[in-house]
């Protein structure tokens, strides 16, 4: 049990630094005519970046499926179960507390959670592929942090 635990968590924090290589280099790359989208105003609640989602969405659901159904890789439901929390926090943060495209009020004064938002504002002033800085969702470097 802890072992599967250990492959939960684990995968949980790898998600975060394959989120930022993703982003980087994937997203502010190969695949910008998806994520641009979702650097330029547009109106309506669908935006064709999120289609990364649905791709990393289906990717969980696969591993859990597999991992659930083969015993020899019964280790894959969990790291399906680790994609998904990590999905589920990326939404939280970013669609629900960042971006408010769920309406929700919500006002922190917690210095972690003003340091990504402020990072990740900083991430959208720029409107083209090239120029961005700050690519992770749920880590900040402390440069973001205000004095």
């Amino acid at each position: 049990m802890l072992l599967n635990i250990a492959i939960v968590v684990g995968t949980f924090l790898f998600m975060e630094g394959f989120a930022w290589f993703t982003h980087k280099y994937i997203m502010h790359g190969l695949m910008w005519n998806w994520h641009e989208s979702h650097h330029v105003h547009h109106k309506g609640w669908w935006e064709t970046n999120d289609l990364f989602g649905v791709l990393f969405g289906v990717t969980a659901t696969v591993l859990v499926v597999v991992g659930s159904e083969i015993e020899a890789l019964r280790w894959l439901m969990y790291v399906g179960i680790g994609v998904t929390l990590y999905g589920i926090a990326y939404f939280v943060f970013h669609d629900i507390i960042v971006h408010r495209r769920v309406k929700i009020k919500f006002k922190t004064s917690n210095r972690y959670l003003l340091r990504i938002m402020r990072a990740h504002y900083e991430h959208h002033k720029v409107h083209v592929r090239d120029g961005a800085e700050a690519f992770g969702f749920l880590y900040a470097p402390k440069k973001y942090e205000k004095p």
